[in-house]
């Protein structure tokens, strides 16, 4: 029986309380939440993640987490979408249900599909958030529960999830947790809130051929994000969710499917089949155009923009047109002149560490026809060098230019509209966990980032993740702002990378130390992983973009 009369040290922002044994984190967090602008939806207790109706059973220092923080905005994200679906349940029926489904996130709103016998209009959407509102007035508990693993399948299959009920099958823990809402049953990577109460903002609107689950802003949480999608990314995401379907695999379950049954090699050759046509298809568009003579390739962090920029090149070789690779990194300023960042650290990210000036010259002058003599940057020195790497334009000559800033106007001011040809490369995964539970993009690149670091300079995973949202800003301030200037989008997501990636990426994510502030971070990540069935990398192609993180390419990278 519990002992709820032994007192408990807690520490909270340095304020030493007693509570005695068995009292919830939420009790707790209630007499901090005045110190709080949002609500507090998660409790880290010495660097585990701890749900509100958990009990307190020693003594420890709790930190506070509203959806200001990633893990809380994460279980926000995560709770409201079981809200909806419970709500578009209530509204519709069960039996009148073919398949909703979370399938990718637009600026800052999931876009999902709902199919059955009903239409998906303003009406219907107006009902199901109307009901969303009454149900969260109504603070309602979200309840979990651990159950058999195989009861768990067998419920799901009853309740017509069948990705669900496949995703579990892999599953090696003979017991799995459910969450139930109102007698709504689901199942969720990650934590949810304690209560509807705490779900207040939210949004439905039709987009496409479905519909979005607005999300508050990251910046405000107390207020709706503003839609501002990259229609052209939008456009991609939805390509890639068809040809998934073609390859018959939308979940990992159906992943893991294909690879217990021996059918992996025909997924990998399929897909890199289909990557390969994209890259022929975009190099025939630039040799279709007379007047490009710079293909300019921007994209965020660990999208594959080396080795597709390699891969290019060789469709533009077979098109007749002699690529050159062009590094923008040789023309940084040098280092005495590189901006600072706000916490006095050099700010190579942003433009004015670009020597905009002599880059546009030199661009120019081959324009023109003259021979440039083109700058190699030293990076022990921090400083231009040059070393008579001269060039001169011919007429099938093209540069195939790759930097953070190449879908900006403003780096190549001086060059015609028209001798330029913008590619947006980014690892725009749509494969997802189950129909309820998408796979963010940023994770599909946090992990090819993890595993490049650590294989090619030596970087922990801990010192990866921990520098992550510094990564992550840069794109936001320099990359995301121009996406839709681009004349196409590449996608280099491959659909079985992280099944790939697993064997690699485990072993240092389960060296990163606990009481780092990654931790939590990493301990994630192994979730994530936990449900792929792993692919050994022996028949993975040698021009394969994934090549570019796990090493034995063909490239020189």
């Amino acid at each position: 029986m519990e002992n709820t009369s032994k007192l408990m040290q807690v520490t909270v922002n340095g304020k030493v309380c007693a509570y005695p044994a068995g009292t919830t984190y939420g009790a707790i967090a209630k007499d901090f939440q005045d110190d709080y602008q949002n609500d507090i939806l998660l409790v880290k207790r010495n660097q585990k993640l701890m749900e509100l109706h958990k009990k307190l059973d020693r003594d420890c220092t709790l930190t506070m987490l509203t959806a200001r923080d990633k893990p809380g905005m994460q279980t926000y994200e995560r709770s409201v979408v079981f809200l909806m679906l419970k709500a578009l349940y209530d509204v519709v029926g069960a039996a009148q249900i073919q398949k909703i489904s979370v399938e990718y996130s637009i600026s800052r709103a999931l876009f999902c599909l709902a199919k059955g016998a009903f239409t998906l209009d303003r009406a219907l959407l107006d009902k199901v958030e109307a009901r969303m509102r009454e149900l969260a007035d109504a603070a309602l508990p979200i309840c979990k529960e651990s159950i058999q693993t195989e009861d768990a399948i067998t419920l799901f299959h009853n309740a017509n999830m069948p990705g669900k009920a496949s995703l579990l099958q892999y599953r090696i823990n003979s017991r799995v947790n459910i969450y139930t809402l109102d007698g709504f049953h689901d199942y969720f990577y990650g934590y949810m809130a304690p209560d509807t109460s705490y779900l207040k903002v939210f949004g439905l609107e039709l987009y496409d051929h479905g519909f979005l689950l607005r999300l508050p802003s990251e910046a405000d949480p107390k207020t709706l994000a503003p839609f501002t999608p990259s229609v052209r990314v939008a456009r991609e995401m939805y390509d890639a969710t068809i040809q998934l379907e073609k390859l018959g695999i939308n979940m990992v379950g159906e992943l893991n499917d294909a690879i217990a049954t021996d059918r992996a090699m025909d997924i990998i050759l399929a897909q890199e089949a289909l990557m390969e046509k994209r890259i022929g298809d975009i190099a025939q568009e630039i040799a279709n155009r007379p007047g490009v003579r710079f293909v300019m390739i921007a994209g965020p962090s660990s999208s594959g923009k080396t080795t597709f920029s390699h891969r290019l090149s060789a469709q533009l070789r077979a098109c007749g047109l002699k690529p050159h690779p062009i590094a923008t990194d040789n023309y940084f300023v040098d280092r005495v002149n590189t901006p600072l960042d706000e916490n006095g650290q050099y700010d190579f990210e942003c433009l004015d560490a670009m020597d905009v000036k002599q880059f546009n010259t030199d661009m120019v002058r081959l324009l023109n026809g003259e021979t440039v003599e083109l700058p190699r940057f030293n990076f022990k020195k921090g400083a231009r060098e040059y070393a008579g790497d001269y060039m001169t334009f011919g007429p099938q000559d093209v540069l195939v230019i790759e930097g953070i800033h190449c879908l900006n106007d403003r780096f190549t001011h001086s060059l015609p509209s028209e001798s330029k040809f913008k590619i947006y490369i980014s690892c725009l995964t749509t494969l997802n966990i189950d129909n309820h539970n998408r796979i963010p993009t940023t994770d599909a690149r946090l992990l090819r980032r993890i595993q490049r670091d650590a294989r090619a300079r030596g970087t922990t995973a801990q010192a990866t993740i921990e520098m992550w949202p510094s990564v992550r800003r840069g794109e936001h301030r320099n990359i995301f702002p121009f996406q839709d200037s681009a004349d196409t989008v590449f996608n280099s997501a491959l659909v079985y990378e992280t099944a790939l990636l697993k064997p690699y990426i485990e072993p240092l994510l389960f060296h990163v130390p606990r009481d780092s502030d990654a931790y939590i971070e990493a301990k994630r990540l192994l979730k994530f992983l936990n449900y792929f069935l792993p692919i050994p990398a022996d028949n993975i192609p040698k021009t394969s973009l994934i090549r570019e993180f796990i090493g034995g390419g063909c490239y020189h990278i």
